[in-house]
């Protein structure tokens, strides 16, 4: 009888640890589902948080710059602004007008001097006045200055003499004195003959780099404008416009810079050509002098 009792005391204590051993196990086995839940739902947590993140970041960069493409004159001079355009049209038919007035000139002295190398060849071969007023009013060498310069002192000794006056003798002197007034009144005119197209080619080379200055200045205004408007300071959206800007600048000295070149070559060649009327002048009024001396 007491050993049935021991045995169920044992049999009460066996089972009371087993129960105490059996406890935490079944808590850890209910925790662990909820564990792995809450892992799983972790990333999908921040992966929802970090994904507005994301769309947003793209709001807070620079707005992205436009793609232009490679610049070229002719891209950018349709591009610009039209007042630059206005400036950039003028400039280039101003440089256009330039070279124009070079090759006309330079047929123009060409054909002078041609013609000049002519007529004193056949003006030296005269003899009387009366042949030096039928070689300086021919046909042949109509227009040009020499014969021009030639003509007006024949014409004045010829006036002179229907006039009833003596050109001879005493009144040599007063005979000399109009023909060399009616020379030196040709020759006056000779300078505003030859320097025609002179004033353009000063007035643009002097001001065609201002115009295009002014160009410039208007197409960067516009350029620093677009920049407080777009709120960026990006070099690859604001440097067309200033590109396209200076443009204005570089016709500019490209008309001004062959101008001032053309003005000042055709200023030596019409100084050459005076200092050569010069010594004509005192030729023909020697031999005007000479001829008035023979009676011829």
């Amino acid at each position: 009888m007491l050993d049935i009792k021991k045995t169920n005391i044992l049999l009460a204590m066996a089972g009371a640890a087993v129960l105490m051993a059996g406890t935490p196990v079944l808590a850890q086995d209910a925790t662990a589902p909820a564990a792995a839940e809450a892992t799983a739902a972790a990333p999908a947590d921040a992966a929802a948080t970090t994904a507005p993140a994301a769309e947003a970041a793209p709001a807070a960069e620079e707005p992205a710059a436009e793609s232009h493409g490679k610049l070229t004159p002719a891209k950018m001079f349709m591009e610009a602004d039209i007042v630059v355009q206005v400036v950039m049209i003028g400039l280039l038919l101003a440089s256009v007008f330039s070279w124009v007035i070079l090759l006309i000139k330079l047929f123009e002295f060409g054909a002078l001097n041609r013609k000049t190398d002519q007529f004193l060849e056949s003006f030296r071969q005269t003899r009387t006045i009366a042949d030096m007023r039928r070689v300086a009013t021919s046909e042949e060498f109509e227009g040009n200055p020499l014969a021009d310069m030639a003509a007006a002192a024949t014409d004045e000794v010829e006036l002179s003499r229907q006039a009833g006056l003596s050109v001879t003798g005493d009144h040599r002197d007063g005979a000399l004195g109009r023909a060399q007034a009616a020379v030196n009144a040709v020759q006056a005119g000779l300078g505003k003959r030859l320097s025609g197209g002179q004033q353009f080619l000063a007035s643009t080379g002097s001001t065609a780099p201002f115009i295009g200055l002014f160009g410039t200045v208007y197409g960067i205004m516009n350029s620093f404008i677009g920049i407080a408007n777009t709120n960026t300071t990006n070099l690859a959206v604001v440097a067309p416009g200033i590109a396209e800007a200076l443009l204005a600048t570089g016709i500019g000295l490209f008309a001004a810079i062959p101008a001032v070149i053309f003005y000042n070559y055709f200023n030596t060649r019409i100084a050459s050509y005076g200092t050569r009327s010069d010594g004509f002048n005192a030729e023909l009024m020697n031999a005007v002098s000479r001829n008035l001396d023979k009676g011829a």
